[in-house]
C-alpha cells in the first residue's frame, strides 16, 4: 500500500480499493486525465471532501475557474474509505479539553463551527440530491470500563449546561435494553445531530456538484511537482502542466512525500481499518441488540467505532498496522473481528465479507489547521481521522480564505500545522503510543 512517509509519489490511476463502499456506489465522475496544456485561476490537488468541496464554493460562490487534480479516481483516498461518520468535531479534542486548553467561550465557538460543519454536508446532500444512503440520527459514545462510565453523567452535563446540547445519558440498563447487549459496555452518551451516510457516494456526490458548476475535474493526473512562475505557479502532471494564480493542497493525510515538504513534516499518517461482516440474520439482530442505526464509538485510547448498515452487515474498525506495507496482512481484519466477537459473543458464528484500510492525518497537537501556507498557497490537513464533516466545511472556509473572506476567529484557523520534532521518528513515537494504549485500554 502507498505509504505517505515512504514513498516519494503518490503513482498515477489506481481502481479503488476493495471497499464494501466500491460495491455500492456508481463511480466515475471525472473526464480522465489531463492531457493538454491549460491555464486556469486555481488549481485544486486531491479530489476528496474537502478539495471538492472547495472547488464547488470557488466556481460557484466566487465564480472562479478551477481544475481539481486527482492522482487516482474521485474519493480514492480516506474521503472514500471512511466509516461514513458525520460527527460533531474533528481533531481529537473534546470540548471539555478545548474549554481547559483555551477556555469556555473559545471552545462554544468551536462546537458552533462544528455544527455548521455537520449543517453543511446535510445541504450538499439535499442542494446535489446525493443519494448516499443518509441514515437516521445518533451517536453513541460508550464506556469500555464501569470507571469510565461512572463519569458519563458529568460529561452529559457539562455539555448540557455551558454548550446547550441536548445530548442523552444512558445508563448500562438503558444502553442495554435499547441500544445493545455488548459485554464490554458501561453506559453512554447519546450526540443527537451526527449520522451515517455512504461516504464514497457523497464524494461522488461532491464530484458532480462541482462539474456542474464549471470544475475540470481530472483523475489519473498526480501533480508530480509545482513551481512559482511570474504571478502564479506551474503545476507538472505526467502529460500536461496547468499555469494557476493560486494553489490548494487538499490532499491531508495522502499528501505525498515530496509534494509540500512543511504539510508532510505537519502530519502524522496513521492508517485506520474497516471490516463488514456479512449480512446479520434476525436472530442475530435480536441477540445483539444491534437492530438500530446509531453510529457507535467507545472509550478506547485505541478506538473501536461500529454501525449497522441498511443491508444488516456490521461496519466495525480500528487503528491498523503502523507501516504501508504490513496494511493488507491477514492478521489485522481477524483483529477487527476477534474484538468485534469479544464485545458481541452472540455473533461468534459471523463472517468478515470486506476488509480495507486507508491513511488518516493525525498533527501534532491534535487539531487541524486550515491556513495561507505562503503567498496565494492555501492548505487544510491534520483532521486526525474524525474529519468527515469539518473537510467538507473545510472546503468552503479554504474557499473563504482564498478569496479574502474573514473566518471565524478560531485557532484553528490563525497557523499553519505544527512540525513533529524530530519528524523521522514518528512511527517510532506512534509504536509507542499503541503499546501504551494496550496497557491502558486493558488495566486502566
Amino acid at each position: 500500500m502507498y505509504d505517505p512517509l515512504v514513498d516519494k509519489d503518490i503513482g498515477q490511476g489506481a481502481a479503488y480499493p476493495s471497499s464494501y463502499w466500491a460495491t455500492q456506489t456508481q463511480t466515475g465522475a471525472s473526464t480522465g486525465a489531463i492531457v493538454a496544456d491549460q491555464s486556469t485561476d486555481i488549481v485544486v490537488i486531491g479530489a476528496g471532501y474537502t478539495g471538492l468541496g472547495c472547488a464547488y464554493q470557488l466556481a460557484s460562490r466566487f465564480n472562479r475557474e478551477v481544475t481539481v487534480l486527482e492522482a487516482h479516481q474521485t474519493g480514492w483516498g480516506c474521503s472514500g474509505r471512511n466509516a461514513g461518520f458525520v460527527l460533531r468535531g474533528t481533531g481529537r479534542l473534546g470540548l471539555a479539553q478545548l474549554t481547559q486548553r483555551f477556555g469556555l467561550d473559545t471552545a462554544q465557538l468551536f462546537h458552533q463551527e462544528y455544527g455548521a460543519a455537520v449543517a453543511q454536508v446535510r445541504h450538499m446532500i439535499a442542494d446535489g440530491n446525493i443519494a448516499c444512503d443518509v441514515q437516521p440520527e445518533g451517536y453513541l459514545k460508550v464506556a469500555h470500563k464501569a470507571s469510565l462510565g461512572a463519569d458519563l453523567p458529568a460529561q452529559a452535563d457539562f455539555l448540557q449546561r455551558h454548550f446547550g446540547y441536548p445530548v442523552v445519558y444512558l445508563s448500562p440498563a438503558q444502553l442495554k435494553s435499547d441500544y445493545m447487549h455488548n459485554i464490554q459496555a458501561y453506559g453512554a452518551i447519546k450526540f443527537p445531530d451526527c449520522f451515517g451516510v455512504n461516504p464514497l457516494a457523497l464524494a461522488q456526490g461532491y464530484a458532480a456538484m462541482a462539474q456542474r458548476s464549471g470544475v475540470q475535474l481530472y483523475t489519473a493526473s498526480p501533480v508530480l511537482r509545482w513551481q512559482r512562475s511570474g504571478n502564479g505557479f506551474v503545476v507538472h502532471t505526467p502529460q500536461a502542466r496547468v499555469r494557476c494564480k493560486q494553489l490548494i493542497l487538499a490532499t491531508n493525510g495522502y499528501t505525498a512525500k515530496d509534494l509540500y515538504p512543511p504539510l508532510n513534516r505537519g502530519c502524522l499518517p496513521v492508517l485506520s481499518s474497516i471490516i463488514v461482516t456479512e449480512p446479520l440474520t434476525p436472530a442475530q439482530l435480536q441477540q445483539s441488540g444491534l437492530h438500530h442505526t446509531q453510529l457507535i464509538m467507545d472509550t478506547r485510547a485505541l478506538k473501536y467505532y461500529y454501525r449497522k448498515l441498511p443491508d444488516n452487515r456490521i461496519l466495525f474498525g480500528g487503528r491498523s498496522a503502523v507501516y504501508g506495507r504490513d496494511a493488507e496482512k491477514a492478521v489485522y481484519p481477524q483483529r477487527l473481528l476477534s474484538a468485534l466477537k469479544s464485545c458481541f459473543p452472540m455473533l461468534a458464528d459471523a463472517r468478515c465479507d470486506y476488509h480495507w484500510s486507508g491513511w488518516v492525518a493525525v498533527s501534532y497537537d491534535d487539531l487541524p489547521r486550515l491556513c495561507q501556507a505562503e503567498d496565494n498557497v492555501f492548505y487544510a490537513a491534520g483532521y486526525c481521522g474524525s474529519g468527515l464533516s469539518f473537510s467538507t466545511l473545510a472546503g468552503v472556509r479554504l474557499a473563504e480564505m482564498a478569496m479574502g473572506v474573514a473566518l471565524p476567529s478560531l485557532p484553528i484557523y490563525q497557523s499553519r500545522l505544527r512540525p513533529f520534532p524530530l519528524p523521522v521518528f514518528r512511527r517510532l513515537g506512534q509504536l509507542a503510543y499503541y503499546q501504551w494504549g494496550r496497557v491502558k485500554d486493558r488495566f486502566l
